[in-house]
């Protein structure tokens, strides 16, 4: 019986949805704006286009800084619009 309840909890953890974007703000206390590109194929003209789509996740130790890849995860809502966690700094600004 543990383990079925130990595979569940596993499983529920890989079905967050994840992003990858740049840190463009940091000026919230724990609290991180991340912009992150897509390209949408236009309907008539059959042209990609970058469409840019900014999240406000949340950063714990509040090491992360402007310019920095990260890799955010889908969590239970934080606050009126923080729905999303940082899991993982990718680059470092320079």
């Amino acid at each position: 019986m543990a383990t079925k309840e130990k595979n569940e909890t596993a499983g529920a953890n890989e079905n967050k949805r994840t992003k990858i974007g740049v840190v463009v703000s940091h000026k919230m206390q724990k609290t991180v704006v991340v912009a992150v590109e897509n390209l949408v194929q236009h309907g008539m003209y059959q042209k990609y286009i970058k469409r840019t789509s900014k999240f406000l996740a949340h950063a714990e130790k509040d090491d992360v800084n402007v310019g920095d890849r990260v890799v955010i995860e889908e969590t239970r809502p934080l606050s009126k619009r923080k729905r999303w966690n940082v899991r993982e700094v990718i680059d470092r600004a320079q």
